[in-house]
């Protein structure tokens, strides 16, 4: 599926994370009510405003993998194509086959736009399985709407 282009806003700015956005990002994953034990700002790009950081992302590199995570857009700048925008330059800064999770068919199909198709979890590389084995286990026994996708480009 080819991608419309992706606009930031005006004075809006899109790069990797430096050593002083870690507490920036942490609290903007907290927010999101998001795991903040595998965070690490050196994996991270950010959108910030006026030295904020309005907007995060990360890609974590596992065993011949990689995982899209800890994607938070402020609540004050949603709506404007900001997680999008930084949806995809995540997927194009991978460079292994690409993976998520996410809670709930909205978020699902917000990332299946993008090229992310549902996959179950006994096809998840054995990589992931050891780090989505929680979120599994509370999908099974209390119906935790956890969906993992992987990433397959369309354009072949």
């Amino acid at each position: 599926m080819k991608q419309n282009a992706l606009y930031l806003p005006y004075g809006c700015i899109l790069r990797q994370a430096t050593s002083g956005d870690k507490w920036p990002i942490i609290l903007l994953v907290l927010s999101a009510k998001l795991d903040p034990t595998q965070l690490r700002w050196q994996q991270f790009w950010i959108i910030e405003s006026n030295s904020n950081v309005i907007a995060c992302g990360q890609l974590r590199s596992f065993s011949g993998v990689q995982e899209l995570g800890s994607l938070v857009v402020a609540p004050a700048w949603r709506g404007r194509g900001l997680g999008s925008l930084l949806t995809q330059h995540l997927i194009n800064q991978a460079t292994e086959p690409l993976y998520l999770e996410c809670l709930g068919e909205k978020l699902a199909q917000f990332y299946s736009h993008f090229g992310f198709v549902p996959v179950a979890f006994e096809n998840l590389p054995q990589s992931l399985k050891r780090k989505f084995r929680v979120s599994h286990l509370a999908k099974k026994l209390v119906k935790v709407p956890v969906v993992f996708m992987e990433y397959r480009n369309s354009e072949v």
